[in-house]
């Protein structure tokens, strides 16, 4: 009996307890979030490794099978491909390490190796074919009236969850709901479960409304931002803290993100590499945030120049040091007392 290993994009879907095969299918019936099945090729590098259902992340060998959805990813930092760029020999990568299966067209040359696959074929129940847009639960639409904290970047790996952590435990710490969530970016499921790790009270991000990733047509992530948001208003908390992956002026749809909650953000942070990339992106996306935080933040030089050169406030938020201020910004933000948060960070 073939053992499959069902990576995080097929979480929102019962895929081991339902009674699936995996036959080929033409290539004119493949699309976007399709679960398909690939055979690892080879051994891959010791960091070559696939997140599963859980969020855990386990290691693969040579004849494994995975499960995962066809994509798109456009990552600055690591790796470029698509599900279209998969030629006749049916050669493909695990782009993502939550199983976004495509052709890789590009690569960092200081990324490991990307686990090497070949399409065995596509998930089948009573012939047709399973998709993530399958398991999407049906909810009304409803108006979206969070108050949001928001978080940004100049790209990928600036530390965007990383300040959404430290905030959601500082809001949590004032005895507030929170759902945290992540609106753009590639299928991983541990960015939004160390937001649960932190204390948000729900998390949800793209994967939950059938999105392998947000590099998608602006129609169809806007149809998807929708249902999201209703998810995310149904739960019943009084504030939301929320990431935008990658950065808004990249291929993720992180702009039209920003743009649809603008109304309801009460602040917005903006992780950056370097004090300069803020100037670039502000320049670029023409928004100015309130405040500063990320890698260029690490020292007190990255802070100062920031300062200088933007006028914005910048803090290093892995400074216990910041916390107290941050706790200030957030209850000044969200228009609470002070005696309704408790008093130990």
């Amino acid at each position: 009996m073939t053992r499959y290993f069902f990576s995080s994009v097929t979480r929102i879907a019962p895929l081991p307890d339902l009674p699936f095969t995996v036959e080929p299918l033409p290539r004119e019936l493949w699309d976007t979030g399709d679960y398909v099945v690939g055979e690892v090729n080879r051994r891959p590098s010791p960091l070559g490794r696939v997140e599963v259902r859980s969020g855990r992340t386990i290691e693969v060998m040579e004849g494994h099978m995975m499960v995962g959805a066809f994509a798109k990813r456009y990552a600055t930092l690591e790796a470029v491909g698509d599900w279209r760029d998969i030629g006749e020999d049916l050669q493909m990568e695990n782009l993502g390490g939550g199983g976004v299966f495509g052709k890789m067209t590009s690569i960092s040359p200081f990324l490991p190796t990307l686990i090497s696959l070949t399409y065995k074929g596509h998930i089948l129940i009573h012939g047709e074919k399973c998709r993530m847009k399958d398991y999407v639960p049906d909810i009304a639409p409803r108006p979206f009236l969070l108050p949001v904290i928001m978080v940004i970047g100049t790209s990928m790996s600036v530390g965007k969850t990383t300040a959404a952590r430290v905030i959601i435990r500082q809001l949590k710490e004032m005895s507030l709901k929170v759902v945290g969530a992540k609106l753009t970016g590639s299928g991983r499921y541990r960015d939004i479960l160390s937001m649960r790790d932190a204390g948000a009270d729900y998390v949800f991000d793209f994967v939950d409304v059938g999105l392998p990733t947000t590099v998608c047509p602006p129609q169809n992530y806007q149809a998807a931002l929708e249902k999201l948001l209703a998810q995310i208003s149904a739960v019943g908390v009084d504030v939301a803290v929320i990431e935008v992956g990658a950065s808004p002026l990249e291929p993720y749809n992180g702009d039209i993100a920003v743009e649809k909650i603008s109304p309801n953000i009460r602040w917005m942070v903006l992780c950056a590499s370097d004090p300069y990339s803020v100037i670039g992106l502000m320049n670029a996306y023409g928004r100015t945030p309130d405040m500063i935080a990320g890698v260029t933040t690490n020292t007190e030089a990255g802070i100062k120049l920031v300062s200088k050169l933007t006028g914005i406030k910048a803090l290093n938020l892995l400074d216990r040091e910041s916390l107290w201020e941050l706790r200030e910004i957030l209850r000044t933000s969200l228009d609470l007392r002070a005696e309704n948060e408790h008093h130990n960070i």
